[in-house]
């Protein structure tokens, strides 16, 4: 086990991993692959409606309604969060202050804190303006430059999420 980090963090996270829920995370022959293995195919799907929407934003598929297709794909990214967000948490638990200390750890946090503003923004400023340039006669035309640059940006970040995430188990 290696030592609990200083400061205000070292005593809640090493009481966490000390729980029996992170007892059992680390001993338990099968249940930390079981929790990680329904992670990543949560990542599966997250990132794979993601990628289908940002590659029909970027330009890719214009027949298709970029509207009709947010429509179809954003329940399956909320609810690949159902898959993610709780086993996470539960891997969190085994390990919580090795990943605490883990710069690869903080800077996935931050990259998806940053796909959240990410989408935020995009969802409140630049979606909003898809009834113009998202019309039909308007699709042979790229979209707008706004729009591709959220949708290149958001690759960008879950590509990194994803490789921050793999990295984790050697750094």
């Amino acid at each position: 086990m290696t030592p609990a980090p200083s400061g205000a963090l070292g005593a809640p996270l090493s009481a966490l991993e000390a729980s029996g829920l992170g007892q059992a995370m680390r001993q338990w022959l099968w249940l930390y692959p079981s929790v990680e293995i329904v992670h990543i195919v949560g990542i599966g799907l997250l990132f794979g409606s993601i990628a289908v929407l940002d590659l029909r934003l970027l330009g890719f598929s214009r027949s298709i309604s970029a509207k009709k297709l947010a429509r179809h794909v954003l329940p399956w990214t909320a609810g690949s969060f159902l898959l993610i967000v709780p086993r996470g948490l539960l891997m969190f638990t085994a390990h919580a202050t090795e990943f605490i200390d883990s710069e690869v750890f903080v800077l996935k946090m931050c990259l998806i804190m940053a796909a959240g503003v990410n989408a935020a923004l995009f969802h409140t400023t630049v979606f909003r303006s898809a009834d113009v340039w998202d019309a039909e006669d308007m699709r042979h035309l790229p979209p707008p430059p706004s729009v591709r640059a959220s949708a290149a940006i958001s690759l960008l970040i879950w590509i990194s999420v994803i490789a921050c995430g793999r990295l984790l188990a050697y750094f």
